[in-house]
């Protein structure tokens, strides 16, 4: 059971950094298995990661979040209603269930109710997104949101009318922050980080994450500082080439020192919204042949200490992901943390770093500079 840890954010009217203790939760996949109900589930659900980032509506797969879970609390309007958010670099837009739905999946998490609050200000503007797993629509309204107390006034947010199927009737979190770019939020909304900076509430224009390994203490996200104990060994900052996700150019994957995939170059995508690797692929089942794994990714536990590194090479330099961070032990089992993922052609191949990359370094997200900062831990 994954150890929900910390959030640390600033407090900038104190100049101090306010840490936010995180609830430990169970993972959706161990809520599911203890019902009997995974095996059906995986098949009424099948992921679909690569819809997320490709033009359209918005859509987002939360398939990833079974195994790993980085959860912080927020609280919106006047006085202050809580809930659990995903604090999700993939997408941009941050919404909660509502009072006005009565989907099963509303029913049996923290819904917010714009009755009691005195600061909420209503729409007629409708919100939809798509999901590979389900859909939710609502409206947008207008309220503060305090992230471990920065309140940032009259950020607009969508309230869930409806949230159709059972996927997230079973996820442990209430609703999504958004830490993506403008572009790519649904109904033109604001991202909430984005009314940070245009309300000098950060000073400086970035946040940081820090995911800790196995069932440690600290995880945390930082907004508008970097924390100098986590980058000793230096930072090495990549331009964005794209200002939609956090989208980087890498040049090749390899092991041994061998490219294996990404010879051609690629893009990739520093997601902390998706648990694991998501691979073109081509490229997962050359992996899964040199690494010795079934084509679902399971692997023999006493084969991972021969495991090589799989090193991105990314802006000039070398960043190895080792396989204590790529496999994942499970009741005795262990499985490859990639999936593979298809994506459309004309886009070419598109990789996504989640949480199994991230755990491996402090990322700095810097708007001001359009760079992601990755710094060895």
């Amino acid at each position: 059971m994954k150890l929900l840890l910390l959030l640390a954010l600033v407090g900038l009217a104190q100049g101090s950094e306010t840490r936010v203790p995180l609830r430990k939760m169970k993972s959706l996949r161990q809520r599911l298995q203890e019902q009997g109900l995974l095996e059906s589930f995986l098949e009424q659900h099948p992921s679909n990661l690569a819809a997320k980032y490709f033009p359209g509506i918005a859509v987002e797969s939360l398939e990833n979040y079974m195994d790993d879970e980085y959860f912080g609390t927020i609280s919106i309007g006047t006085p202050p209603q809580e809930f659990t958010v995903v604090f999700d670099t993939g997408s941009s837009n941050l919404w909660v269930p509502s009072v006005f739905c009565s989907s099963p999946a509303c029913r049996n998490h923290h819904r917010f109710n714009p009755t009691k609050s005195s600061t909420f200000l209503s729409t007629n503007d409708t919100l939809f997104i798509a999901y590979g797993t389900g859909s939710m629509t609502g409206i947008l309204g207008y309220d503060t949101v305090n992230v471990a107390g920065i309140n940032v006034h009259n950020q607009i947010f969508g309230l869930a009318e409806t949230e159709p199927g059972d996927f997230f009737y079973y996820t442990p979190f209430d609703g999504i922050l958004g830490l993506a770019f403008p572009s790519i939020a649904s109904s033109g909304a604001t991202p909430v980080f984005d009314n940070m900076m245009i309300e000098n509430l950060v000073d400086r224009h970035l946040f940081s994450v820090y995911l800790s390994r196995d069932s440690q203490e600290g995880s945390f996200v930082l907004f508008g500082a970097i924390d100098p104990y986590y980058t000793t060994r230096g930072i090495s900052w990549i331009p964005l080439s794209a200002e939609t996700y956090w989208q980087i150019t890498m040049e090749s994957v390899s092991i041994s020192g061998a490219p294996v995939a990404c010879s051609s170059g690629c893009q990739a995508i520093v997601d902390t919204g998706t648990t694991l690797l998501a691979v073109p692929t081509r490229a997962f089942r050359t992996l899964m042949r040199r690494l010795g794994a079934s084509s679902s990714g399971e692997i023999s536990c006493e084969a991972v200490r021969n495991l090589p590194n799989l090193t991105f090479h990314i802006h000039g330099r070398e960043f190895p992901v080792p396989p204590r961070a790529y496999v994942i032990r499970s009741n005795g089992y262990c499985t490859l943390g990639l999936q593979g993922m298809d994506t459309p052609t004309e886009e070419g191949e598109l990789w996504i770093l989640g949480d199994v990359f991230i755990r491996e370094y402090y990322v700095i997200f810097d708007r001001a500079n359009n760079k992601v900062g990755l710094s060895p831990l």
